[in-house]
């Protein structure tokens, strides 16, 4: 038996390295004309809505012939870059205000602009009715309610819910917050 409230937990947003490295094949892939403009534009919108690995990979098999050094340079770099995108977070994660997790209870912490949500952030990137935080058994869980500006844990875009813990970066529009315990 399912409950009412179901919930899905997607995994969180590719990096912003994996997917310029993509688009950045294709571009090249264009510019040397082995792709038309119909397919580069196709790819293009693919790889912006892509949500694993696996479908980036596939977009740019048949454009990816170079030699395995050059495989193994575009992997190098994508790595350094990957790094020190994670040093700069854990960097800015200590300097963040902490947003103190709720005491379970049995409705959710709804968060946005409008007085009636549990927690106010009065920002103009901040939607009316933004995000709502839960406990379910064990778990925090985060989910964005269709905001504009988007709800980020991590430096990655929630779609859906996820789950969060202690010590995690949690983002609404413009506002960020580290997540602590009490």
């Amino acid at each position: 038996m399912t409950s009412s409230f179901e919930f899905h937990t997607d995994p969180a947003r590719l990096s912003d390295a994996e997917r310029d490295r993509v688009l950045g094949v294709l571009r090249e892939g264009a510019a040397q004309g082995k792709l038309s403009h119909e397919t580069f534009m196709v790819r293009m919108e693919l790889a912006l809505v892509a949500r694993r690995s696996e479908e980036l990979r596939a977009l740019t098999a048949d454009l990816e012939t170079g030699s395995s050094w050059s495989r193994r340079l575009y992997r190098t770099v994508g790595r350094i870059s990957a790094f020190s995108v994670r040093l700069r977070r854990a960097w800015q994660a200590e300097k963040l205000p902490p947003l103190l997790l709720p005491e379970p209870g049995p409705y959710a912490l709804r968060i946005g602009r409008d007085p009636a949500n549990g927690l106010r952030l009065s920002h103009d990137t901040v939607s009316r009715l933004h995000a709502e935080l839960s406990r379910q058994g064990s778990m925090w869980i985060l989910r964005d309610l269709g905001s504009t500006n988007g709800t980020t844990v991590n430096g990655r875009r929630v779609t859906g819910a996820v789950a969060v813990q202690d010590g995690d970066m949690v983002g609404f529009g413009r506002m960020s917050f580290r997540l602590t315990a009490r």
